[in-house]
């Protein structure tokens, strides 16, 4: 009878957590809009600081390099250590950083306050990604690329928010309105909090040993060599996404300035127009990574934009805009589904990996605006977006990656 009993209860354990919580994913992805149009803010007021402050390419290159690497280092640390020691409400307490981070912002009036600011955003990030990220695929049930597309979106909204806000208001009113975008941060605590108590009522739950057989059932039979290799080549494919992310998100406006003479607030708008459909292509990459295998929507996120990067430097304005929609489509597809991917090969290390390729996404990123931003003092802007467009190329080793398509198997684990 007990034997029955504990058996029951263990399946009644595990169907729980293949279900998908849909009010904490939209709350987190609520929470990851705000972070990260407070994000966007950062590189959305180049035009502007770079007159201000008088500052060339490579010192705006630093300020991306400085916000992001304080994003990188942090990220798999802390990742690593709420995979031990889980903070549900250290995610609340990320965004104290970034509010601190906004205030400074907002009266910084030498270059080097600028980069402390930017700093104090990135280490607030790099607080919240990790453990947001693992909330996201708890909450997602076995509908883990669904999940992590929601948490997704929600990030690449605020991202195409920022500069359309930056646009309507510190363009109009100056570096000190960005004081007014406090706001978010605050508002971000707050649903957070929320967060963070479902969360801590459920760290039990999540850390038995039921849930973990689970998730041990949900991984192919691979080698160790074999999933080292599928990490190495995800981290290249990081590689090339940001890299040539970083080259549209850090000088698309200087691009479409210098090439096309329009005004900045002109330029802002295209900007928008270009991150807003990334936000729409992200939310795709994950139910379609669900559905016919992730590697798939690597494959084609990554290897598919080639026509339209390689394109992109010799269209007039129209059409300049219009592949740009594609580029983002495309391209925003691939995080969610190498995301997955990576938490499913290592499926006891969440945090980690969430900390891992977050922190990786913001150091490319980082890295790729500082050097392409001195490539742009040494040659042009217009030669950097003739560089780049190769980059997408890189998605051919995709083709190296196993096959991984785990949501049968939870399901049939759970029948």
């Amino acid at each position: 009878m007990s034997t029955s009993i504990a058996k029951n209860r263990s399946i009644i354990i595990e169907e729980k957590a293949a279900e998908t919580i849909f009010p904490i994913l939209f709350m987190i992805s609520f929470s990851h809009m705000l972070n990260d149009t407070i994000q966007s803010l950062i590189p959305s007021i180049y035009p502007i600081v770079k007159n201000s402050f008088q500052l060339n390419f490579a010192q705006v290159g630093y300020i991306t390099f400085t916000f992001q690497t304080c994003a990188c280092i942090f990220q798999p640390l802390v990742g690593l250590y709420t995979d031990y020691r889980p903070q549900p409400y250290s995610l609340a307490a990320g965004m104290f950083f970034s509010l601190a981070g906004l205030i400074i912002l907002s009266i910084a009036g030498q270059f080097s306050i600028l980069l402390i600011a930017v700093g104090l955003i990135g280490i607030g990030s790099s607080i919240f990604h990790p453990e947001a990220s693992k909330v996201a695929f708890r909450a997602s049930g076995s509908r883990r690329g669904l999940g992590q597309s929601i948490f997704q979106v929600g990030g690449n909204a605020g991202s195409a928010l920022g500069p359309l806000l930056a646009a309507l208001i510190v363009v109009h009113y100056g570096q000190s309105s960005i004081l007014w975008f406090a706001v978010l941060p605050l508002l971000a605590i707050g649903v957070l909090i929320n967060v963070g108590k479902w969360y801590s009522g459920k760290i039990g739950q999540f850390h038995s040993k039921s849930i973990s057989h689970l998730t041990e059932k949900s991984t192919l039979n691979l080698s160790t060599g074999k999933i080292t290799l599928s990490v190495i080549i995800l981290i290249v494919l990081i590689f090339s996404k940001y890299f040539y992310l970083a080259s549209m998100t850090s000088y698309y406006t200087f691009y479409l300035i210098d090439k096309f003479h329009i005004s900045v607030r002109d330029a802002q708008l295209y900007l928008f127009i270009f991150l807003f459909s990334v936000s729409l292509g992200t939310f795709a990459g994950g139910p379609l990574g669900d559905r016919f295998g992730r590697k798939y929507v690597i494959w084609f996120s990554i290897l598919g934009v080639a026509p339209f990067t390689l394109l992109l430097p010799h269209l007039n304005l129209l059409w300049t805009s219009i592949f740009t929609v594609f580029i983002g489509l495309i391209l925003s597809s691939a995080f969610a589904a190498i995301l997955v991917y990576a938490q499913e090969l290592l499926p006891g290390k969440l945090g980690l990996i969430s900390g891992l390729f977050y922190g990786l996404a913001f150091g490319m990123g980082g890295l790729g605006s500082a050097v392409l931003g001195a490539l742009a003092d040494k040659t042009s802007i217009n030669h950097v977006y003739q560089l780049c467009a190769y980059l997408p190329l890189i998605g051919i080793l995709t083709g190296f990656l196993p096959n991984i398509n785990n949501r049968k198997k939870i399901e049939t684990n759970l029948k």
